[in-house]
């Protein structure tokens, strides 16, 4: 399989190029990030990408879509060497999707990131997509998020502070913090892709949501 990663240099996005083999069959995973270097890629490989796999709908991974003018694929797939699956893994957003391609590499969207989770309120939902779906996936699966840098489930589960955390490795933190002015805990603090940190924090009454950190006030 061969898979070629442009990466948007303002919102640090992901798009990808991925085939079967050169000649055969390819396919577009999201459309936020600069496509000259995938055509490029293409041209090279000698194929002619048929569809695009979209992870979910947020702008930065959409936004080369009507460009490419590609029929979308929003469930499970099979073209001449590709095996698509398609995992529900809602959190970040409700119908997003992590596609695992041919049982190689596992293109995780905006729910897995390399240290870090998707960010959003429904912390359950999250967290069932990360520990539940994409932690029972082989541990040797390369991971090609959403945003930046390639990880493995292998490397997550043992070094992701919010995996450390949910599988009772670390401890929960209990600092002090403010988020958007309301007093909270905060749970969980890793770094990010985009450099600022992701942090898992608890408002009184118990609800809880993951954050940017630029939005976490501490000390």
């Amino acid at each position: 399989m061969l898979v070629e990663r442009s990466l948007h240099p303002g919102w640090l996005s992901n798009a990808y190029l991925v085939a079967d083999e050169e000649g055969g069959t390819a396919v577009f995973v999201d459309s936020g990030a600069p496509l000259e270097p995938l055509r490029a890629a293409a041209e090279r490989w000698g194929v002619q990408p048929s569809h695009v796999l979209r992870t979910h709908a947020d702008p930065d991974h959409v936004a080369g879509e009507h460009e490419l003018g590609l029929e979308v694929v929003l469930g499970p797939f099979e073209a001449g060497g590709l095996r698509v699956e398609a995992l529900a893994t809602p959190g970040h957003k409700e119908d997003h999707l992590a596609f695992v391609v041919n049982g190689e590499a596992c293109f995780s969207g905006d729910i897995l990131f390399r240290d870090a989770v998707g960010g959003g309120r429904d912390v359950p939902a999250i967290k069932h997509s990360v520990m539940d779906v994409l932690m029972k996936l082989p541990h040797d699966l390369r991971v090609l998020p959403g945003h930046t840098d390639e990880t493995t489930i292998g490397r997550e589960w043992e070094e992701n502070p919010f995996v450390r955390v949910w599988r009772g490795v670390d401890p929960e933190s209990d600092e002090p913090c403010r988020v958007g002015g309301e007093a909270a805990t905060l749970v969980v603090w890793s770094p990010d892709y985009d450099g600022k940190g992701k942090a898992l924090v608890r408002f009184a009454g118990g609800r809880e949501a993951i954050v940017g950190g630029s939005r976490v006030e501490r000390g």
